[in-house]
């Protein structure tokens, strides 16, 4: 056979009826497929009991809300509590002394072996504000925010690993493939701005976090909900700009088009992930105008700059502060900021609980505070739930891998501090508390699930109520799990 005998056959066979038949057959067993997946009729149901024609359209709350947006500043890696908030004199004293061989049992740690010194903790504390919290030297400038912050003392976690407990902080599982938390506030809340995302992910620190960017995802829920990285240099979206030669009004035609398409298909399939398409088409155009003037930080006055500690044209944590501000001033829901400059470990010079959990700490100090200044002076911080904390703890042990001068700490799941400030929270409170040494939560332990379940509280959410079918059953953010922490609400 030659060669044009051989494209005869090959395009007779690709059209026959057999080749019909078979592939309809595909289809058909595709969309029976995703039906019981549920990944069709279900989603169609779920966006149609919500009222909504558009996927980011907003949705009233299941109650009044004590905030209406959340700043969550993630310091990935896990800070030391025992550095910066968990004042523990009693490991001081047994600095060096090895650990009770009884604390270890049954208990899995990433790196530790064997049975370890205490480390006693490598930084100062005093009382300040009118609560008296004691806070670390290494933090001056939020040291004078402690009468606004609700501590919770008592953190616990499922994962000991970094990505596993990345995840579970975010979308309350430790594993590939859940919602994101700033995604589930979309989906349940809508956008207060049409033209800019609900949800914004900033990232500082040099490189990403160790979950990924899935750690921002949808997961299951349609991807108009899942978070959009910025960048404080350079486009901030990438991707943005119009290539060289194309108009906005060339561009806004070319979207109509393709969305009518688009709808068209909708009809046909029902596919709710067409209509998501069709409003990040759609976003996307707005954003184009709206991103790059939100995203410029270098209108702002002098002392705006001065008081965040801030250089346009830089990526810098501090410009992310300064960003989520102007964000949240917009009316983006949910702000994500990661700093991923927290793994002290003490595996060389410049990792360990001294110097550099210090230059850290420098790096956010001033910047976090200065957000809260600003937020409080703009009447944002009332509807502005801010929330700190990395995904575990580190442990009372000193870590030795690289020997003991460098003075490191492991992952810990059992004991950890995050605060709260803002949007419905009580200022100068501590709930929870650890033992002597810092080792175990003692007293109102505090897990992921129940932070989750309170932070959807403020935004006036029921977390056993925000729900999405997938797979023939129910999901929500905090699984089955969650209790919200009354005690430090307004």
């Amino acid at each position: 056979m030659n060669h044009k005998e051989q494209a005869i056959y090959d395009v007779s066979r690709f059209n026959s009826r057999r080749q019909f038949i078979k592939n309809s057959l595909s289809g058909l067993g595709g969309m029976a497929l995703l039906s019981l997946l549920g990944c069709g009729t279900e989603a169609i149901k779920e966006m149609t009991a919500l009222g909504r024609a558009n996927a980011l359209d907003p949705l009233a709350s299941h109650f009044a809300p004590r905030a209406k947006r959340v700043i969550f500043l993630h310091m990935a890696g896990a800070p030391s509590q025992l550095e910066l908030f968990d004042y523990k004199p009693t490991l001081a004293e047994l600095d060096g002394k090895p650990c009770p061989p009884s604390l270890l049992e049954g208990k899995r740690f990433a790196f530790l072996k064997g049975v370890p010194n205490l480390l006693g903790p490598q930084a100062s504390f005093k009382q300040y504000g009118q609560s008296g919290a004691w806070i670390s030297e290494l933090l001056p400038h939020l040291s004078e925010w402690v009468d606004d912050m609700a501590f919770l003392k008592a953190m616990h976690t499922d994962e000991f690993n970094h990505a596993p407990a990345q995840f579970m902080m975010h979308t309350g599982s430790g594993r590939l493939g859940r919602p994101s938390m700033g995604s589930w506030v979309a989906y349940g809340l809508g956008s207060e701005n049409e033209n800019l995302p609900a949800f914004v992910v900033l990232s500082s620190g040099g490189i990403e976090v160790s979950a990924g960017k899935s750690i921002w995802g949808s997961g299951f829920l349609p991807t108009v909900y899942q978070g959009v990285q910025c960048h404080s240099i350079g486009d901030p979206v990438p991707n943005l700009s119009n290539p060289g030669g194309v108009t906005a009004d060339l561009r806004k035609k070319s979207i109509d088009i393709i969305n009518e398409v688009n709808r068209m298909e909708h009809e046909m399939v029902g596919d709710p992930e067409i209509l998501s398409r069709i409003s990040q088409y759609e976003l996307a155009f707005r954003m184009q105008t709206s991103v790059p003037e939100t995203m410029n930080i270098e209108d702002e006055p002098d002392y705006i700059h001065e008081m965040y500690g801030t250089k346009p044209g830089k990526r810098s944590f501090a410009n992310n502060c300064l960003l989520a501000r102007k964000l949240v001033e917009k009316g983006v829901r949910f702000v994500q900021l990661f700093d991923r400059n927290w793994d002290h470990h003490g595996v060389g010079k410049g990792n360990g609980v001294t110097d550099g959990l210090q230059r850290a700490c420098k790096a956010i100090d001033k910047p976090i505070a200065a957000l809260l200044t600003d937020l409080k002076q703009r009447g944002l911080l009332d509807e502005t739930l801010v929330v700190w904390g990395g995904e575990f703890g580190r442990t009372p042990m000193m870590e030795t891998r690289a020997g003991a001068d460098f003075k490191g700490r492991d992952h810990h799941v059992d004991a950890f501090t995050m605060w709260m400030a803002g949007g419905g929270v009580k200022g100068g409170v501590s709930y929870g508390k650890t033992d002597e040494i810092g080792f175990m939560g003692i007293d109102e332990r505090t897990h992921v699930h129940d932070l989750q379940a309170t932070i959807l509280h403020c935004l006036g959410m029921d977390h056993e109520k925000l729900i999405y079918h997938f797979q023939g059953r129910e999901f929500r953010l905090t699984d089955v799990h969650g209790k919200v922490i009354n005690p430090i609400l307004v």
